[in-house]
């Protein structure tokens, strides 16, 4: 087992080599880079410098000098081949040097911590919400399998499914942030404006109520598959043999249930705890978008829009080590939970 865990280590070299090579190469041929949109700057700066009007979008390109154009392209990298830059910039990842931001002006480090609090809060809200939810949740379906208790919460948690979280967020800012009905919760921002000057208790209902809906959006959507997992698991190992000799020995149920049928069939979603490790990426940017929240989802999306390609890439590199060494964790909790696993 141990050999095979070394295999899947030496395996993120490569895998994470062929990640990056592949959106770098795309990135830096997608047209309306950080070239052309500080030509088209200084362009429309000296267009509007010489009392010309609205600048038109004809003669871009040739109204700078070429000179000017190669030292853009020099400053920015652009003169070499995209080859030698991704080699370059795989040189300076290795130095643990993501660059700067090409809009902030700040490195990207800073750019991307400065968001770790929102991405922490909302990756592990919705992580234990799902376990504390969904599995008791899950239990109590197969428990009470084909009821009126097991139809009428599969319909809720497949209605949830199938309802985008950023339209919920709108419709629940509707409803309960200010607009037509009732002014319970505030219509965005991850925490108050005086957060500083609170006190313990104080920041803990602030932060709660500031992060209620968002969460709510963000959770509803993963609720069912984790809960029908759960059921249909234990369902299963109900119907198992050792089960029925349970019951012939004349356990109760509940014990039957809770002690034996139960810790086996958290196997296949006890797996899903190696990937807390992306956690720290989470979020959705249009749910962080609709309520004003300046998380990693909201970050990498505008650094794609403007062409911040330093940030884009730094959140690449972040999410493909995290996921990549998630992977492995899950496969570590596997062989854990149950012995039966062996890797070769």
């Amino acid at each position: 087992m141990t050999t095979y865990f070394i295999r899947r280590l030496l395996l993120i070299i490569p895998t994470f080599i062929g990640i990056t090579l592949a959106v770098f190469v795309v990135m830096h041929f997608v047209p309306g880079g950080p070239v052309e949109r500080q030509i088209m700057q200084y362009q429309m700066a000296a267009m509007l410098d010489g009392g010309t009007g609205t600048p038109s979008t004809g003669g871009l390109t040739t109204a700078l000098p070429e000179e000017a154009i190669e030292e853009i392209r020099r400053y920015y990298g652009f003169d070499k081949p995209v080859h030698l830059r991704y080699l370059n910039w795989l040189g300076n990842i290795l130095k643990f040097d993501l660059g700067n931001s090409y809009i902030y002006q700040d490195p990207v480090w800073d750019v991307i911590k400065s968001r770790f609090p929102v991405s922490v809060f909302l990756g592990l809200t919705g992580f234990l919400l799902s376990y504390l939810v969904c599995v008791p949740l899950g239990v109590l379906k197969a428990i009470r399998h084909g009821s009126r208790f097991d139809f009428i919460s599969s319909a809720v948690v497949f209605l949830g499914y199938s309802v985008p979280g950023w339209a919920l967020g709108t419709a629940l800012l509707v409803l309960f942030g200010g607009g037509s009905f009732w002014n319970i919760f505030p219509l965005g921002g991850f925490r108050p404006d005086n957060w500083e000057y609170l006190s313990l208790v104080e920041k803990v209902v602030a932060q709660v109520h500031h992060m209620f809906l968002p969460v709510l959006a963000y959770m509803v959507g993963s609720f069912a598959t984790l809960t029908i997992l759960t059921k249909n698991s234990l369902l299963e190992n109900l119907g198992q043999d050792y089960v029925r000799t349970a019951f012939a020995k004349g356990l109760n149920e509940r014990r039957v249930i809770f002690v034996h049928a139960l810790r086996n069939s958290l196997i296949p979603i006890a797996t899903g705890l190696g990937h807390v490790f992306s956690l720290i990426l989470a979020g959705s940017f249009l749910i962080e978008r609709v309520f004003n929240i300046d998380g990693m989802g909201y970050l990498g999306y505008t650094s794609i829009l403007q062409r911040d390609y330093p940030v884009a890439l730094g959140i690449l590199v972040v999410g493909s080590l995290l996921m990549l060494l998630g992977n492995i964790l899950s496969d570590v909790i596997y062989a854990v939970v149950d012995p039966r696993i062996r890797f070769k």
